[in-house]
């Protein structure tokens, strides 16, 4: 992602091509991953109430006549407990200097400041501009809302703070528009098609590890990561066949990813097949498999095989 903020001049038409990247930072669960999908208008990042789900940065593209931004989905950032977590971390941070606009997201239904500190004290290093988006407004009353924003004006020089709710749309027109005009002239950087710059096989590893986040509970779906062993077609076949491993850290964990009489991992299969043959508009072949390998999330050599790195 080198050369972002030095963009080209435009095209030298009366209406001037915009682009740029936005990141999106905040704390562990408080909507990040929804709103991404919401901007591009089609589920790209997996969703879940549990923490930390976000573990890489997914970039997620919104093509318009007259521009094209780029939102950088951040892990969330907290006190990391395992090599993973740092790695975590560190993309978050890295992403604040990449980028043409900060977009801050927090949770309408916690005015606890308290909580955004680590993010906040993060920022006092960043020179682009910062918005504040209080997010999920749809659950809390008009009177919560101006507490909150009247509290987080005092703690940080936001651009502006906008109310909204990523899940039913509210103010993100207007959010965008705000986004838009901290953007420089500058080139398409992807197609209008392309939604996302991550592979069709990331993609399917996120969404087979959204569903073992959904179904089970307690530490495995922390402890779970997600390879795609096998993609691809037989001659003659219309159906794309998947193959892919869930890898955990402990029998114990083994066990319930598998279930009694493997119930588990059926419906875990069951649930991705039926997402990725929609997402991906084929028939879909899935065999999962999992795999124990011992304290993975420490291992920096299995963490940059799926894609982690230190300097990320």
């Amino acid at each position: 992602m080198q050369g972002q903020k030095g963009k080209a001049a435009g095209d030298g038409t009366h209406n001037t091509f915009r682009s740029g990247f936005a990141a999106l930072i905040g704390r562990p669960n408080v909507g990040k991953s929804t709103l991404l999908n919401a901007f591009v208008g089609q589920k790209i990042a997996i969703m879940s109430n549990r923490p930390q789900t976000t573990r890489n940065r997914i970039h997620g593209v919104l093509t318009t006549d007259d521009a094209q931004l780029v939102f950088i989905d951040t892990p969330g950032l907290h006190s990391p407990r395992h090599k993973l977590g740092e790695y975590m971390v560190t993309a978050a941070e890295n992403a604040l200097k990449e980028v043409d606009v900060v977009l801050m997201v927090t949770d309408a239904t916690e005015n606890r400041p308290d909580l955004d500190k680590v993010v906040i004290d993060r920022l006092r290093s960043v020179d682009t501009p910062v918005y504040l988006a209080i997010n999920k407004v749809d659950a809390v009353s008009k009177p919560d809302v101006l507490t909150f924003i009247d509290t987080y004006r005092k703690l940080y020089p936001f651009r502006e703070i906008i109310p909204i709710s990523a899940r039913d749309g509210t103010q993100l027109d207007t959010l965008k528009a705000l986004i838009l005009k901290e953007m420089p002239a500058g080139p398409k950087y992807y197609p209008d098609e392309m939604l996302t710059d991550h592979p069709e096989q990331f993609i399917i590893a996120e969404v087979i590890r959204e569903k073992v986040l959904r179904l089970t509970r307690e530490e495995v779906p922390h402890s779970v990561m997600v390879e795609i062993e096998q993609l691809g077609r037989k001659e003659g076949s219309d159906v794309l066949h998947i193959g892919a491993v869930i890898y955990t850290e402990r029998e114990s964990q083994k066990g319930i990813l598998i279930g009694k009489r493997g119930d588990m991992l059926k419906r875990v299969g069951q649930l991705a097949r039926q997402e990725l043959e929609a997402l991906l508009g084929t028939k879909i072949f899935m065999e999962l498999w999992v795999k124990v390998k011992k304290d993975w999330r420490n291992e920096p050599s299995f963490l940059r095989r799926f894609g982690f790195d230190e300097q990320e």
